[in-house]
């Protein structure tokens, strides 16, 4: 049967469905959980009754009375292995008429693409561009009219073989669609295609550029999702600036979540979007995190942007449906738990031990972080009050690897436990808020003042609690540790990134005992010295030099101070940074001030601290505010943003990617960044070899960074990565050489 014969079935079928489901209630109720089933039910049965692939001879090109739908490719270098193409569908809608997103709405099915290519091709998804929302009486639909196009990113892999015979290869694709006005028409069509191999396929690049002018782009900002009752409130951050105070279009990709045809309410607060979205009574589905797409615009000028908000709060409970025969409703509940995700598994125990090995190593060489060494600083002086105190020392030690094991355990636990509750976090995640950064720049400047000899602890505190120093020393040990581990545990030191990576696909058990093995891997020098008695013997004897050393280790508190000031600043801006040092400067003031005899003491603490209380209230909002991100670019302009999707995007042009993942609080980050990375004969040998450079600043908390981290086996930066098109990703070593990158170019 022709195009016209089987649209004539699906409008019937759609017709009466449509009659069928309104005429009653119950089913009017159930609609958003059977809308797909019932939509898919009619492409069914229309392809039992009509003959479901036209007889005449297949083509680029399919029309029906309803739609003109045409394949196309975009290979304007040809299929040479290693290059990535495009291939896609454009339908061009009659009026009134339209397709479907994918996530649909109310109703409707996306468009389905099956590919038949040559062997060494491999299709992507589909690159979604960015939809239009359809009221259809009482529903809304989220899709497509006029003219779209579907556009897929296809590899062309190694294993590609050009024919023998002639210069170009069959492309086929077998589409399925719905396309509806008031009544839905299920159609399909095969189409075939020859692409030539070795010429320039580039007839429909406007067509393509279009799509990807207006596809969504990757969002800078902040988004989240807090669940208020029988709604969602929405906040976004960091949109641009054209579209502040603007009407903006709300899309989740999550379907069967909110009543996507009821009202809801916008508004803009200080450069915040704003959202209030009834929820569906009778959702399918209740994720952690909801991808988002926002629009604005008409027509060409019309622009998306893509991001992923984490949800917090409890969803309520789904309203029971009325009617439903129990076998029915038992296999929607078996739905239901099928779809839930499995628990993690273990691994073998070589997997493990060879985890637990580079667990060890690397939280030894956590020793060597710059950031560390202030507090190994107070190790040592310890060492040295001790020196003749053997067992002081093995008390020391094992009191210090106590902190330092706790700690990295804390830290697994919680990252272990807001990850199951849906946060996208990774390691160093405590370093990726600006609250505890500024926190430990207080802690840093209370104990630099400490050790530059301003004030002794004894002057503020009980005397209990100032003699407990003394009474227990291993306490003070066992702080000390806890201190390391929070400065050391933001960066990932070589041997440790695999290791993470695969702690989160592991049971809690294991998990938590690779996050303890990198603790004691960081305490095992100093344990090792406080057992060995030669350590102690060789080490000077306690004498006046000690202040004068005590006094010179405050400085590199201080330095300390200075990075957490700057790491502030890459959250926060300037005004952050600023604010911060305000109200240290306000803080040191304050504990001057106690330390004065009479009643200077009295009066100075007084007008110190309600100066500082002052600063705290006006500068100290201006710490958290967060930073809205910009395109990240060198002087030279060779660094560029990473976003999702742009390295599939840059992959497809050809042209191979180097992606620098980075924070601004990881110190190895940016001794890398000032070495290797600003290296000025391996930047031109990059751009000699045309490798488009992307920086992910993991700076503050970034889900889609986190998703990319994961897909690559890791959790934590730096990390590295040089991919070529058809080749799989490469990842390179966390303490970067220029060597090791010009090795891993000589082989791409």
């Amino acid at each position: 049967m022709s195009q016209g014969g089987r649209a004539k079935c699906g409008a019937f079928l759609g017709l009466n469905f449509a009659h069928w489901r309104d005429s009653h209630p119950a089913m009017t109720r159930f609609h958003a959980l059977t809308s797909s089933t019932a939509a898919a039910f009619l492409m069914a049965a229309c392809a039992l009754f009509t003959n479901a692939h036209a007889q005449s001879p297949a083509g680029p090109v399919v029309s029906t009375d309803q739609v003109r739908a045409e394949l196309m490719v975009h290979a304007p270098d040809g299929l040479d292995p290693g290059k990535t193409v495009w291939l896609g569908l454009q339908l061009a809608h009659q009026p009134h008429w339209h397709t479907y997103w994918k996530n649909p709405g109310d109703s409707g099915l996306p468009t389905v693409l099956q590919w038949t290519l040559p062997a060494g091709m491999v299709a992507g998804e589909i690159a979604w561009p960015t939809p239009k929302k359809i009221p259809i009486g009482n529903l809304a639909n989220y899709g497509y009219e006029d003219t779209v196009l579907l556009p897929v990113p296809v590899t062309i892999t190694p294993d590609f073989k050009p024919p023998l015979i002639g210069g170009s290869v069959p492309i086929k694709l077998k589409a399925s669609w719905l396309i509806c006005r008031k009544e839905c028409i299920p159609q399909d069509g095969e189409f075939v295609l020859s692409v030539a191999v070795r010429g320039s396929t580039a007839l429909n690049a406007a067509a393509f550029e279009a799509t990807w002018k207006g596809s969504p782009k990757a969002l800078a900002g902040e988004s989240k999702v807090e669940l208020d009752g029988n709604a969602i409130k929405v906040s976004v951050t960091g949109l641009p600036a054209g579209w502040q105070g603007k009407t903006l279009d709300f899309f989740p990709e999550t379907p069967e979540v909110i009543e996507t045809a009821a009202a809801w309410t916008q508004a803009w607060q200080d450069g915040v979007w704003t959202a209030q979205v009834p929820l569906s009574a009778y959702r399918a589905q209740s994720p952690t995190v909801m991808p988002l797409v926002l629009a604005w615009g008409e027509a060409a000028q019309r622009a998306g942007l893509a991001t992923s908000a984490k949800v917090s709060g409890v969803w309520p409970k789904v309203a029971p449906l009325e009617g439903l025969a129990p076998g029915l409703e038992a296999a929607l509940k078996a739905n239901a738990s099928a779809a839930a995700a499995p628990p993690s598994q273990g691994v073998g125990m070589s997997v493990l031990w060879l985890a637990l090995a580079g667990a060890l190593l690397g939280g030894m060489i956590l020793n060597l972080m710059p950031c560390v060494f202030p507090v190994l600083a107070i190790k040592v002086m310890g060492f040295t009050k001790h020196a003749g105190d053997r067992r002081g020392h093995r008390i020391s030690g094992f009191a210090y690897t106590l902190g330092v094991v706790l700690s990295f355990l804390a830290l697994g636990a919680l990252m272990l436990g807001l990850r199951s509750a849906g946060e996208q976090l990774g390691w160093g995640f405590h370093l990726q808020s600006p609250g505890v950064v500024a926190a430990l720049a207080v802690l840093f400047t209370v104990i630099g003042l400490n050790l530059a000899g301003l004030f002794e602890f004894g002057q503020f505190l009980p005397s209990r609690l100032a003699t407990l120093e003394a009474r227990n020393p291993a306490l003070n040990s066992m702080l000390t540790g806890v201190l390391a581990a929070a400065v050391a545990s933001p960066c990932t030191a070589p041997f440790m990134g695999a290791s993470l990576g695969l702690a989160l696909g592991l049971p809690a058990s294991q998990a938590l005992l690779i996050f303890a093995t990198i603790g004691l891997g960081m305490a095992l020098p100093y344990l090792a010295a406080s057992l060995v008695p030669g350590v102690a013997r060789a080490l000077p004897r306690p004498g006046a030099w000690m202040k004068t050393f005590r006094h010179a280790m405050a400085f590199p508190m201080f330095v300390t101070v200075a990075w957490l000031v700057w790491v502030l600043g890459q959250q926060s801006g300037i005004d952050g940074a600023g604010a911060l040092l305000a109200l240290l400067v306000g803080l040191s003031m304050v504990m001057w001030s106690l330390t004065l005899p009479g009643r200077a003491r009295s009066l100075l603490a007084t007008v110190s601290g309600v100066a500082l209380g002052l600063m705290l209230f006006t500068a100290g909002p201006y710490v958290v505010k967060p930073l809205v991100q910009e395109t990240v670019s060198s002087p030279a302009g060779r660094w560029q943003a990473w976003e999702p999707g742009k390295v599939a995007q840059i992959l497809a042009s050809g042209q191979p990617v180097f992606v620098d993942f980075t924070a601004a609080w990881c110190v190895t980050c940016q001794y890398n960044k000032q070495t290797t990375l600003s290296d000025v004969a391996l930047m031109a040998d990059m751009q000699a070899r045309k490798v488009v450079l992307l920086r992910a600043d993991w700076t503050r908390r970034d889900p889609a960074i986190t998703a990319a981290l994961a897909q690559l086996g890791r959790n934590g930066v730096p990390v590295y990565v040089l991919q070529a098109p058809g080749r799989a990703p490469l990842v390179l070593s966390e303490i970067l050489s220029v060597a090791e990158v010009r090795a891993a170019l000589a082989a791409m």
